[in-house]
Order: structure tokens, then C-alpha cells, then sequence
């Protein structure tokens, strides 16, 4: 939106509203139970802004919330607003706050640390114990998430970004978040070759990641073909393999021989021509799911990296003894610190594949969420077309 247009749209000259006011917000009260409401808010306090959201995208975490109330072992036990992938405009600018004023774009950092604590002190706040994260039922209160027409939050923790970023890419800014931190995370090499496994919003920034880190070979994998081909067509990944439909399986040990055989194809389609190629310098695994991380640790080489980034099976069998014995580096990921900044330059600077683009379908307005996250939740829309990010405009 051009700057001579927020005049019509917030006229109010001063640094904040004089008195509160009552906003629209989704709200969600249990599974799919999804519903518009009411809410009240107030001035921003001391060292806040009060962010108009324009564009939310929809992560996975919040279509699990959405469907079973609950991501994981966090199981909401209040009514939440979902939402963390936003980007506003700046509407209400609270008591000390320097260097923002009304009318300027921002990206939202929803993760809000204590800044006290072991983790904050040495600049990994995103493993502060008392961090409160919107969206997240992981804090109680649960800290509401952004699909609602505004809210407060911490001016630190907004990042304001250049005329020529769209608002959708910086609403991406935060999945791009969790590919910087994976890259940095894994200290990847010039000429290295990387796996990424899952080839959604995040297995794709992540691979196109490792591409500008300078891996040379960035073979991407996913059970959906469409998927892996974009991948290849929009310069995300360099090769690309389609995992076939298996029986589902129960016994460890079948799974194990079927997890090194997909590995054993990856290995050959990342280098087909070097009789000595011993496996991926570094393996991402962006799904969360057992037997990407069991083929992750066969296609890894001796000596590489095997980094976890997608959360998803909480208790995996996996091969230790392929790690043990070729030393491989099992490499947590939990969302991501200190990377906005970086993104933001990143994005400006127009080096990755267009993240616009990565948006296959907009909802207009807070009453379209639900369908939203219907959509979200699929690999393909009713009309058979690819679904990658979905977003809400307000």
C-alpha cells in the first residue's frame, strides 16, 4: 500500500489513540471451532506499537491447532487466536518508543523473550524457557496470535522493511526465519551438496538457502510431485526426488530397510557419475517424520550433518549406529534468533526465488480464515490446483 494512502486510511496524526477501541479477531475455542469476535484494545503501552495487520500466512502448526486444538504436545486449554506469519503497518506508537512512526511497514517477530535468562544473555533467546510465542498454547495465558485487525506488541520486536518488499514476503520473513537459522545452524561449505527433505513452505526456503550458502548440489525430496517440480522450475532446489507411495508399515525393521532404500536412490540422483560419492554433506529434515530422519542418517556422508528442522513424530526409532559409526552431527533446530535482520536484507536484495509467488491462495478478510486453514491443511485445492502458502489479507 503507498504511503499517500495510509493517510485516508489512519489520519490520526498522533503518536496514539487517545482511547481504546474495539477490534475483529478469529478466535478458536476448539476443534475447528473457529469463530469472529469482538475484542477491545487498548493504547499501546510503554516501548509497544499497535500494528494494523495486512497479511498472515498460515503455518502448519496452526492447521494443527485448528483441527485437533492442540500442535504436538501443546494442547490449548483457552480460547487462542492463531496466527505468528505477519506483517502490519504501524498505526499507534507507544510512550518511549524511538526510530517508528505512523504510516511505516513492519514484519512481526511474535516470539517474545524475558531477555534475562541464560539463553537471552548469550543471544539465544529462542531457547528462552519464559519465551511467549503468539499462537502458541505453549505459554499460560496463551499470547494471542495475529489474525486479528491489530494488536500490541513489542516495538524491539517489529522490523521495518523496505517500499519495494511486498507485505506477503514479509510476512515470510518468519518461515524464512527457521531456513536462515537451519543454514547457519549447519555451517555449510561452498561446493557442499545438501538433502532436503519435505519440500513445503520451509523445506523450500530452506533449500534455497543452503543454494545461496553455497551448496552446489541441493537435491529436494517429497511424496508430492507437484511439490518437488515446483522446486525445480522456480530455482529453489537444483534436483528433486518423488518418494512413492509405500504400505504402510509396522515392524522397525522393515521400516529401516525401506528408509535405506529411498536413501540409497537419493544418494544416486545427487550424484550419479561419482563411483566415490559417499552421501550428502548435509541432510535437512523438514518434515518431522521418522523415516525421512531414518533415510536422512543412511544418505548422510561420514562426517556430515543430519539437522532437524521440521517438528513432527515426538518419539522416533532411529539408526544410532549409522551416526555413531560415521559420526555424524544430530543438530536440533527450534525456530530461530537473530535472523530478521538478515532476512530483510535477503529479501530486499532479490537473490532467492520470488517468495510472492510461493502464495497460491489469498483470503480476503478475517471471515475467510476458516477456509483458510480448510485449504492449508491440503496438498492440492478442490480444483486440483498445487497448494503451497496460504494467506490472509486484511
Amino acid at each position: 500500500m503507498a504511503p499517500s494512502a495510509l493517510a485516508d486510511i489512519y489520519p490520526i496524526p498522533a503518536r496514539h489513540y487517545s482511547k481504546a477501541a474495539t477490534i475483529q479477531a478469529t478466535v478458536l475455542h476448539g476443534p475447528r471451532d473457529l469463530r469472529l469476535e469482538t475484542r477491545s484494545i487498548s493504547d499501546p503501552a510503554p516501548n509497544e506499537l499497535q500494528i494494523a495487520i495486512k497479511a498472515t500466512g498460515v503455518c502448519g502448526s496452526d492447521v494443527s491447532y485448528y483441527k485437533n486444538f492442540r500442535n504436538g504436545d501443546l494442547q490449548a486449554v483457552m480460547p487462542l487466536s492463531l496466527g505468528h506469519e505477519s506483517a502490519g503497518i504501524v498505526v499507534a506508537v507507544g510512550e518511549a518508543v524511538t526510530g517508528f512512526q505512523i504510516g511505516e511497514r513492519v514484519a512481526l517477530e511474535v516470539g517474545v523473550p524475558c531477555d534475562n535468562c541464560r539463553s537471552c544473555q548469550r543471544g539465544r533467546y529462542n531457547l528462552c524457557p519464559g519465551m511467549r510465542f503468539r499462537s502458541s498454547a505453549k505459554s499460560v495465558p496463551h499470547y494471542q496470535g495475529t489474525l486479528q485487525e491489530r494488536i500490541n506488541h513489542p516495538a524491539k520486536w517489529c522490523h521495518k522493511i523496505p517500499s519495494h518488499v511486498s507485505l506477503e514476503s514479509a510476512a515470510l520473513l518468519e518461515p524464512l526465519s527457521v531456513a536462515i537459522h537451519a543454514t547457519r545452524r549447519a555451517s555449510l561449505e561452498q561446493g557442499d551438496t545438501a538433502v532436503v527433505f519435505g519440500a513445503g513452505t520451509v523445506g523450500l526456503l530452506v533449500a534455497a538457502m543452503a543454494k545461496m550458502s553455497g551448496a552446489t548440489t541441493v537435491l529436494i525430496a517429497d511424496i508430492d510431485s507437484g511439490r518437488v517440480n515446483y522446486a525445480l522450475q522456480n530455482g529453489f532446489a537444483t534436483k528433486g526426488y518423488i518418494v512413492g507411495a509405500r504400505r504402510h508399515l509396522n515392524d522397525t525393521s522393515e521400516k529401516l530397510a525401506v528408509a535405506k532404500e529411498i536413501s540409497e536412490d537419493i544418494m544416486h540422483y545427487a550424484s550419479p557419475n561419482d563411483p566415490d560419492f559417499e552421501g550428502a554433506d548435509i541432510t535437512f529434515d523438514c518434515t518431522g517424520k521418522e523415516i525421512c530422519m531414518q533415510a536422512g542418517l543412511y544418505a548422510t556422508r561420514p562426517g556430515g550433518k543430519l539437522v532437524m528442522v521440521g517438528m513432527g513424530t515426538p518419539i522416533q526409532t532411529l539408526p544410532m549406529s549409522a551416526s555413531h559409526l560415521k559420526e555424524i552431527d544430530i543438530i536440533g533446530i527450534f525456530r530461530y534468533a537473530n535472523t530478521y535482520p538478515t532476512g530483510i536484507k535477503i529479501l530486499s536484495s532479490g537473490v532467492l526465488p520470488s517468495l510472492d509467488n510461493m502464495v497460491t491462495h489469498r483470503f480476503k478478510g478475517l471471515a475467510a480464515a476458516k477456509e483458510a486453514f480448510e485449504v492449508a491443511g491440503k496438498t492440492v485445492d478442490k480444483d486440483g490446483k498445487l497448494v503451497l502458502k496460504v494467506l490472509v489479507e486484511s
